[in-house]
C-alpha cells in the first residue's frame, strides 16, 4: 500500500499572513492574485512547489492549491471553487477588496485539478499525491485525512450499540441526579451520554452546561460504574482550571453522599497534556490509535476551541468503549486553527436512528422536529439560562447577536442599565469615548500592581481578571499593539513606581500570555499569569487557580508577552469580570456575528461596546465562513 503524502510543506504556518513579501518569480496568474493579496507568498510558494515535485505546470491547478494553502490558514479545511466570492476576499486586517480578478473558467478549471498529477480525486484516490479532490472540494491531503478521521469515528461512537445498563437503574439515577421539572434537557443529556459513545452537549452562557456534566458522571458512576476512569479536559489550562473547579463545586453540592463519593474529585487537564506530547513532534502524540488512553469517559470542554487535527487525534487515542462527552457553544469563534468541529458536529447530518426512541424510554421529552434529529446525532442543547442576575442585559444582548438581530441588539446595548454600555463612536475616537476604558483599566490594574508588588498571588491572579481590553486586530489603531500600550501606561501611572525593584522586564504585576506549549512547565498557549514577588526579593511567575496557582520561575517561561489587551481569539476560554471590547471600522473583515458574541459572552459582570453604529451591525449580519465537508454527507 502506498504511504499517504505527508510532506512537511503541507503544514503552512498559520502566523504567515498576507503581509509577507510578494512571492518572487510566481506563475503571471498566482503572481495577480498574490499582487491583490487574495494569496499570501507562503502560499504561492507551497504551491509551485508541489507542482515541481509532480511536473504540474498548468497555472489553473497551482492556482487551486495555493487556494487551498491559504483556506487552511484561514481556519478552512478545503476549498470549494464555486464560491468565488469568499475566495475573493483579500486577507489582512485593513485590506481594501480586491478589483477584478483573472478567475478560470470553472468547468475547464474543475476538469484540469481532477486529471491533474497533483490531486487524488475520490474518498479511494491514490494516497501518494498531496491535494485531493472529494464531493467538489478541494483538500490538502493531510487535513482531508483528518477529516475523514473524525467523521468515520463519530459515526461509529454513534451507531455502535452500548450494552449493560440497567434500564430501571437508569431511570432512578436521572430522576434522583436531576429532580426538578425544568431539568428535561439535562435529563436528556444523562441518558444520552449512557446510551451512546458520543454525546455532544451543547448551550449558550448560564445554560449550566458543566452543572450537567458533573452529575452526568455521577449518572455514569452509577449505571456504568463504580470506579469509571473519567478524564476532564479543555483546549487551555485556563479553561481547564475552570472546568475543574466548577465540576468538583457542583459535585460537593450533590445531596445523596453515594453519588459524591462515585464520582470523586476529578482532575482537569488540556488535550495536549491528556493524549501527551510526542518528543519532536507538534502532531503527535504518546497516546494514538495503537496506544489508547486509559480512560472509560472523557469530557472535553470548550469543544469550539478544538481544531480539525486535534479532534482527530483524540478520537484515535479513545478505545472503542470509551464515551466522549463534547461541550461547548457552537455560536462561539472557532478554532484558531483549521476546522469548526463543534459547529459542524453539530449541523452534520444524523446517523444514530435508534438513539432518540432509546433515550425516550427514560426521558419522555416532548422535542421538537430539530432538537429529535439533533439527537440523533448525539447532540442535546441546553436551553434554559440559570446563570446570571436576572436583571443583567448581557445574556440577552449575547442572544440577539446569536440571532442575527442588530436592532435588538442595538436596543439591548443602548438600554442595558448597568451591565452593558455602548460608547458610540462618531467620525474619530475621543478622549471622552476612552475614558471610562481607562478608568476601568486603571482600577484593575493598579490592584493588581499591588497585590504583586506584595506577594499575593492569589488576589493578584484575580485581578487579572477583573477587566480586559479585547479587539479584533492585532494592529493599527484598532489592535492590540496600540491599546496595550495605551493600558500599559495608564496601569503604570496608576500605580505609581517600585522604587525598590531593579529594572527588569520581569517587574511585578507584569500580566503574562503563553504563546507556545511547554510540556515541562504544564504552561499552554493561551493561559494567562502574572509576575508576582516571592518574598525574597525574587520574582515569580503565577498562572491558573487563585487558590492553588501554578508558579515558574522567570528563567523557565516558555515564550510569553504582556497582556495588557488581547484579541477576542485569545479570550477564548476565559471569563473577566468586566470587557471592554473595542471594534474595527466597518470594513474590516475581522468582524463578524461569532466574534462579537464571543466577546460579549466573555462578560460575566458588564460589557462594554466601544464603536461605531455600523461596525456593530456589520459585525452582526456577518458570519464566519469556514469550509468543510464534515457536516456534508460523502457522495
Amino acid at each position: 500500500m502506498t504511504a499517504p503524502f505527508t510532506a512537511g510543506v503541507l503544514a503552512p504556518d498559520p502566523a504567515v499572513g498576507a503581509d509577507a513579501r510578494r512571492a518572487l518569480h510566481a506563475p503571471p496568474l498566482l503572481a495577480a492574485f498574490n499582487a491583490a493579496d487574495v494569496l499570501a507568498a507562503a502560499d504561492v510558494h507551497v504551491a509551485a512547489r508541489l507542482g515541481r515535485l509532480t511536473r504540474e505546470t498548468d497555472e489553473r491547478v497551482l492556482l487551486a492549491v495555493a487556494l487551498a494553502v491559504r483556506a487552511v490558514r484561514a481556519g478552512s479545511v478545503c476549498v470549494r471553487l464555486d464560491e468565488l466570492d469568499a475566495l475573493a476576499v483579500p486577507e489582512g486586517e485593513d485590506a481594501a477588496p480586491a478589483g477584478p480578478l483573472p478567475w478560470p473558467d470553472r468547468a475547464g478549471w474543475e476538469a484540469a485539478v481532477r486529471a491533474s498529477p497533483l490531486v487524488a480525486v475520490g474518498v479511494d484516490g491514490p494516497a501518494d499525491r498531496p491535494v485531493r479532490w472529494v464531493d467538489g472540494r478541494l483538500y490538502l491531503d493531510r487535513y482531508w485525512r483528518d477529516e475523514l478521521v473524525v467523521r468515520r469515528e463519530v459515526d461509529a461512537r454513534l451507531t455502535a450499540p452500548v450494552g449493560g445498563i440497567d434500564d430501571d437503574r437508569l431511570a432512578a439515577a436521572v430522576r434522583r441526579l436531576f429532580p426538578r421539572p425544568e431539568d428535561d434537557r439535562q435529563r436528556l443529556a444523562a441518558a444520552t451520554a449512557a446510551l451512546s459513545r458520543l454525546t455532544v452537549l451543547t448551550g449558550g452562557p448560564g445554560t449550566g452546561k458543566t452543572t450537567t456534566v458533573a452529575r452526568v458522571l455521577a449518572v455514569l458512576q452509577d449505571v456504568a460504574g463504580p470506579g469509571l476512569r473519567v478524564a476532564l479536559a479543555a483546549p487551555t489550562g485556563k479553561a481547564a482550571a475552570r472546568l475543574q473547579e466548577a465540576v468538583r463545586e457542583v459535585i460537593d453540592e450533590i445531596p445523596d453522599a453515594d453519588d459524591r463519593a462515585r464520582v470523586g474529585s476529578p482532575e482537569a487537564t488540556t488535550v495536549h497534556r491528556l493524549l501527551g506530547w510526542q518528543p519532536g513532534s507538534s502532531t503527535r502524540f504518546q497516546h494514538d490509535a495503537r496506544h489508547h488512553l486509559p480512560h472509560d469517559v472523557v469530557v472535553v470542554d470548550e469543544t469550539s476551541m478544538v481544531s480539525l487535527p486535534l479532534m482527530a487525534r483524540l478520537l484515535e487515542a479513545l478505545r472503542p468503549e470509551a464515551r466522549l462527552v463534547l461541550v461547548g457553544d457552537p455560536d462561539q469563534l472557532a478554532s484558531v486553527e483549521a476546522g469548526a468541529v463543534l459547529g459542524d458536529l453539530v449541523a452534520r447530518p444524523p446517523v444514530a436512528d435508534a438513539l432518540p426512541g432509546a433515550v425516550a424510554r427514560f426521558v419522555p421529552a416532548d422535542l421538537p422536529a430539530d432538537g429529535r434529529a439533533q439527537l440523533r446525532g448525539g447532540v442535546v442543547r441546553l436551553t434554559k439560562v440559570h446563570r446570571q442576575d436576572e436583571t443583567s442585559a448581557i445574556l440577552p444582548l449575547a442572544a440577539a447577536i446569536r440571532d442575527g438581530d442588530a436592532d435588538r441588539a442595538l436596543g439591548v446595548l443602548r438600554d442595558g442599565g448597568p451591565s452593558v454600555s455602548f460608547v458610540e463612536v462618531g467620525e474619530r475616537l475621543t478622549d471622552a469615548h476612552v475614558r471610562p476604558v481607562r478608568e476601568d483599566a486603571e482600577e484593575a490594574g493598579a490592584d493588581l500592581v499591588l497585590a504583586a508588588r506584595q506577594g499575593d498571588a492569589a488576589r493578584a491572579l484575580r485581578a487579572l481578571d477583573a477587566h480586559r481590553v479585547m479587539l479584533a486586530h492585532r494592529r493599527g489603531p484598532a489592535g492590540v499593539a496600540h491599546w496595550a500600550a495605551l493600558v500599559e501606561a495608564w496601569v503604570t501611572d496608576a500605580a505609581g513606581p517600585d522604587r525598590h525593584a531593579p529594572a527588569s522586564p520581569w517587574y511585578p504585576g507584569r500580566p503574562l500570555l503563553v504563546t507556545a506549549n511547554d510540556r515541562e512547565t504544564g504552561l499552554y498557549n493561551g493561559d494567562t499569569g502574572v509576575v508576582v514577588a516571592d518574598g525574597e526579593g525574587g520574582v515569580v511567575a503565577v498562572f491558573g487557580d487563585p487558590a492553588d496557582p501554578l508558579r515558574v520561575r522567570p528563567h523557565r517561561l516558555p515564550p510569553v508577552e504582556s497582556v495588557y489587551a488581547m484579541t477576542v481569539h485569545r479570550g477564548q476560554g476565559s471569563q473577566f469580570r468586566r470587557v471592554s471590547l473595542v471594534l474595527p471600522p466597518a470594513t474590516s473583515p475581522l468582524l463578524t456575528r461569532e466574534l462579537l458574541y464571543t466577546a460579549v459572552t466573555r462578560a460575566q459582570e458588564f460589557v462594554r461596546v466601544v464603536g461605531t453604529e455600523e461596525a456593530f451591525r456589520a459585525a452582526v449580519a456577518r458570519r464566519v465562513r469556514r469550509a468543510s465537508g464534515l457536516r456534508e454527507p460523502l457522495a
